[in-house]
């Protein structure tokens, strides 16, 4: 095989958490009166809570103190955890279990690289808690994506080099990290911006002719 390892993002690509990051972004920007839509809740896609924050603060950001801010960034992200307390093993597709079953089976470790301080807690909800042979989140890390930390962290946990690994991502700063820290990059979606990757898949199971092709 010419990957042994194979890290995924989590949010977008092994479920779909999107709605619940929207939903408590929307309330936290209409508590503070400022305008929010579709398009800049994308801007927010794989990169940290508080950058977040900062992108939907915007020229307002000058009026909060960092203490504000971090008071802020909880109060979206408490929303956000009670949100996912409804996801349960039924929001993990039947394309995305049969693909990462048919993986292992053919002897690919398999490893979660999320920006996310909440991937843990998914990955319990949707009954992944413990199918992953090394996970890492935004508790373990210092600087978020597009920095490739993230990935190089998980790759070292398994003893991996990044050439040895395949990256699997459906957002902009994911790929970016990805490409950073040397690794091979799959885009998943749609979204033009996923063509910089080194593979494009618009469906999670297509990954599986990714990696026959190369075996």
């Amino acid at each position: 095989m010419k990957w042994k390892i194979i890290i995924f993002d989590l949010d977008g690509v092994i479920c779909q958490t999107d709605q619940y990051h929207y939903l408590a972004w929307k309330k936290l920007s209409k508590e503070l009166g400022i305008p929010f839509s579709r398009s800049l809740n994308n801007r927010l896609r794989g990169v940290s809570r508080m950058q977040s924050l900062e992108i939907l603060l915007g020229e307002r950001s000058n009026r909060f103190s960092d203490e504000e801010k971090e008071m802020l960034a909880e109060r979206k992200n408490q929303d956000y955890r009670a949100m996912l307390q409804k996801m349960t093993p039924n929001d993990l597709s039947e394309d995305v279990h049969s693909t990462l079953l048919a993986l292992r089976q053919m002897g690919y470790r398999l490893a979660i690289g999320s920006s996310s301080k909440n991937a843990m807690l998914i990955l319990e909800r949707i009954g992944l808690g413990s199918f992953f042979d090394a996970a890492v989140d935004g508790r373990m890390i210092q600087r978020s994506k597009p920095d490739p930390e993230v990935f190089l962290l998980a790759a070292a946990m398994l003893n991996a080099r990044p050439q040895d690994c395949l990256v699997v991502e459906d957002a902009e700063a994911g790929l970016a990290a990805a490409k950073a820290g040397g690794f091979t990059a799959v885009g998943l979606g749609k979204s033009a911006y996923l063509m910089q990757a080194d593979y494009h898949i618009e469906r999670f199971s297509q990954l599986l002719s990714v990696v026959a092709s190369k075996d």
